[in-house]
């Protein structure tokens, strides 16, 4: 493996939810109406800086609100959160309050995150609200249908809900727990290079440490680990083939040093070809819903057609597969590199 300075498009444009995604979220349930709208959180009149406990700023504000606007937004809030958890039923937030809101400029979607509190037990929860934007969408339902992973989200019309997603942010993960004697190196090794076949695969791009989270589970034995990604902003639009490959970011620098340890090449491929199975059983039980999911994206842009192109040339170099050459969109790449993952198997 080698690390590289792989440059990310910030500019990236919003998409809005086609007819065709539009149809695919009735279609599975993914669709709501709901109290509370993205444009609805947008009318604070000045924020505040989140500071984390040392003091460093963590690129989150604290909106301020009128005192009439906040207590009808948090009681609409309430209800979303109802809505996503527990599909409207509002008897499970009697209890609960919205502890603050916060709001991310630096963001592509500009995601407000909401804490809610458990009044009885002071247990807590976050969700948030985003822009709807077609590709992260995308990225989503790729998530649902090609990763051991369950996402959780809402859509109607300009406005995205999610579900938080838990685990201990990527780099945090590196600079305090990596080297935890309790924990087995080679398993954490072993989830990335998955996580990495993962991203390949699914076209899921910018997976630096800050953008997934490592969730840790003792088994009876040893520690399992699992990388979940957390932000779906960067889903099959760039052209450079190694925004889809976590193990080229700097960032990741860390977890490519323990798989160069802990790993050699025969593992490697292992361990690859071990997702790339598990892939193929989910792609056959959801088969209707991938099919479904691809009939969707074809009905509207979600790139740039010279991305297109640099992609689908990238990944005939990166496969030595003149097939990629006949892509004509990013749904076509994801299509082929499913497909080729069922042939492999196969063999």
């Amino acid at each position: 493996m080698e690390i590289d300075d792989v440059k990310i498009s910030r500019k990236k444009p919003m998409y809005p939810v086609g007819a065709g995604l539009l149809k695919y979220l009735r279609m599975y349930q993914r669709d709501a109406k709901l109290p509370v709208a993205y444009k609805d959180l947008l009318n604070f009149t000045e924020t505040v800086p989140v500071m984390d406990k040392n003091g460093q700023d963590t690129f989150w504000e604290t909106p301020l609100y009128p005192p009439y606007l906040q207590d009808q937004l948090y009681e609409g809030l309430k209800v979303v959160y109802a809505i996503l958890k527990a599909s409207g039923n509002t008897r499970i937030v009697e209890h609960k309050i919205i502890d603050r809101i916060e709001y991310c400029a630096f963001g592509n979607t500009r995601p407000f995150r909401v804490r809610i509190i458990n009044r009885l037990n002071d247990v807590y929860d976050y969700f948030y609200i985003k822009q709807a934007d077609a590709s992260r969408i995308y990225g989503l339902e790729l998530e649902e249908i090609l990763s051991p992973n369950q996402v959780n989200y809402l859509v109607d019309r300009d406005t995205l809900v999610e579900e938080h997603i838990v685990g201990i942010p990527g780099d945090v993960f590196t600079k305090g727990n990596i080297f935890n004697p309790d924990y087995n190196q080679t398993r954490i090794a072993k989830e990335f290079v998955k996580f990495n076949e993962r991203c390949i695969i699914s076209l899921l791009g910018d997976m630096r440490a800050y953008n997934f989270v490592m969730q840790i589970t003792p088994d009876f034995d040893d520690f399992q680990f699992r990388i979940r990604a957390i932000d779906f902003d960067q889903q099959f639009y760039e052209g450079n083939p190694r925004v889809y490959m976590p193990q080229y970011f700097k960032e990741n620098l860390p977890y490519v040093r323990l798989a160069m340890e802990h790993l050699n090449e025969k593992t490697v491929l292992q361990y690859q070809q071990e997702e790339r199975s598990s892939i193929v059983h989910r792609v056959r039980s959801e088969r209707h819903r991938i099919k479904d999911l691809r009939d969707a994206s074809k009905q509207q842009q979600l790139s740039t057609d010279e991305n297109i192109a640099l992609l689908r040339e990238g990944y005939a170099s990166f496969y030595a597969n003149e097939a990629y050459y006949k892509c004509r969109s990013m749904t076509d790449i994801v299509e082929l590199n499913v497909k080729n993952v069922i042939r492999q198997v196969k063999l």
